[in-house]
C-alpha cells in the first residue's frame, strides 16, 4: 500500500484514512484497551505516516484525548502521523444526565460539547484540539465540521445568510493558521455535498471529505460533476461512510439514523439491501469489498476514511482495498438498477 499525494498540500497519504469515532464511544462505550489494540493494528498494517481523521465532536473531545494517549503509549512520533481535526465543537462541562450535543449517539462521556462556528470559535477549537492531544502532536489538516448541519438549523433566509457568514469567518481563521504554518491543508467535511460545493465557490480548499454521499447506494450525476471539477483543480477528495454508516453491510443505521423495517418510509432501503445481498451471494462477492471498491472509484479520491472498533478489521479493510470485483458483477448491479447504468468510473 503506497502513499499518494494529498492534493496540493505537500503531504502524502496512504489510500486508507483511519476514522476515529470509536475512540469517542460512538454508539457504545469501548474500553481503553480495545482502542489501544485498534490503534496498534493501524500502525502495524498501514505505512507511515498514518492519517487519522478526528473531531472535537467525537465524544466531546474524548477521541482526540484517547488518540494522544494511545500514540504516546505506542511510541508514535509526530512525523509518523498526520492528524485531521474537524473543528466546530468545544468541550464543555456535562450538567445533564447525558450529553446534549447528539443525544443517543455517544456513550460513557464525562463532558458535553457546544458548537462555535466563527472566526474566534474555530481558533479556540484548534487550540483545544492540541490540548486534548496532550501537546505532543500537531494537526496538519483542519476543516469546519458539518457546516451543512449548521446551515440546516437556520430559522429563516436571513439567519442562513448570517450562518454562512459565520462559516466564512471560520475559514478566515483557518487561512491564517495555514499562513502561519500551524496547519498544512484546509478542507471541509459534510454529509450534504451541496454545502461543500457552496463553500468551495467562496473558499480556496485543499481537500474535501464527503460522508454518505458517494456510495454504491447514492451517486447522483450532479455529485459526479462536482467531484470532476474538484479533481480538475487539484483538490484532494476523501470519501467516508461508504457503507452509508454501516447499513449497506447489514447494520441498523442508515446515515446515522436507525431504520425500522416496519416503517413504510424505510422499506425501499431494506429492499435495495436485500437485492444487493442476493446478488453478492449469487456472484460470490463480499458486500463490504464491493462498497469499498465503488467508494474509491472516482479518480479524484485519494483515500477512503474507514472506521472500525475491532483490531482485526484493520487488515480486512486494507485487503478490501485490493479486492477484485469482476466487470460481470458491476453489470449485474446495473441490470438490477442498483448502480447507475451510465456511471463513468465503473465498468
Amino acid at each position: 500500500m503506497q502513499h499518494v499525494p494529498f492534493g496540493n498540500t505537500g503531504l502524502q497519504t496512504p489510500p486508507v484514512v483511519f476514522g476515529s469515532t470509536a475512540l469517542g464511544n460512538l454508539f457504545r462505550e469501548f474500553s481503553y484497551e480495545s482502542k489501544l489494540e485498534t490503534m496498534q493494528a493501524i500502525f502495524e498494517h498501514l505505512p507511515k505516516p498514518v492519517v487519522i481523521d478526528s473531531a472535537g465532536k467525537y465524544g466531546a473531545g474524548l477521541a482526540l484525548e484517547v488518540m494522544g494517549d494511545c500514540l504516546r503509549e505506542l511510541g508514535v512520533a509526530d512525523d509518523e502521523v498526520i492528524i485531521s481535526n474537524k473543528l466546530a465543537w468545544l468541550r464543555a462541562p456535562l450538567t445533564t444526565p447525558e450529553p446534549t450535543f447528539e443525544p443517543g449517539a455517544w456513550f460513557g462521556l464525562n463532558h458535553d460539547a457546544v458548537q462555535d462556528i466563527s472566526y474566534d470559535g474555530i481558533k479556540q477549537c484548534f487550540e483545544q484540539g492540541l490540548e486534548l492531544l496532550g501537546g505532543d502532536y500537531s494537526t496538519q489538516l483542519v476543516s469546519v465540521h458539518d457546516p451543512d448541519e449548521y446551515l440546516d438549523a437556520a430559522e429563516s433566509a436571513a439567519d442562513r445568510e448570517r450562518r454562512f457568514d459565520d462559516i466564512l469567518g471560520a475559514y478566515r481563521a483557518l487561512g491564517e493558521l495555514k499562513a502561519q504554518g500551524a496547519a498544512q491543508g484546509i478542507g471541509v467535511g459534510a454529509k450534504n455535498w451541496r454545502s461543500i460545493a457552496e463553500i468551495d465557490a467562496q473558499v480556496e480548499l485543499d481537500w474535501v471529505m464527503f460522508a454518505n454521499s458517494y456510495t454504491l447506494y447514492s451517486h447522483p450525476a450532479e455529485l459526479l460533476a462536482f467531484m470532476d471539477s474538484l479533481h480538475a483543480k487539484g483538490v484532494a477528495i476523501i470519501n467516508s461512510a461508504v457503507f452509508n454508516a454501516g447499513f449497506l453491510t447489514g447494520g441498523e443505521f442508515f446515515n446515522y439514523v436507525k431504520l425500522d423495517p416496519a416503517n413504510p418510509a424505510d422499506r425501499e432501503k431494506f429492499a435495495w439491501r436485500e437485492k444487493f445481498f442476493r446478488l453478492c451471494a449469487e456472484h460470490k462477492q463480499v458486500a463490504s469489498e464491493v462498497c469499498i471498491q465503488f467508494g474509491k472509484s472516482h479518480p479524484g479520491i485519494v483515500a477512503l476514511a474507514l472506521s472500525t472498533s475491532k483490531p482485526h478489521r484493520v487488515q480486512e479493510n486494507i485487503d478490501a482495498m485490493a479486492a477484485n470485483v469482476p466487470a460481470s458483477f458491476w453489470a449485474a448491479l446495473k441490470e438490477e438498477g442498483l448502480l447507475a447504468a451510465d456511471h463513468p468510473y465503473i465498468h
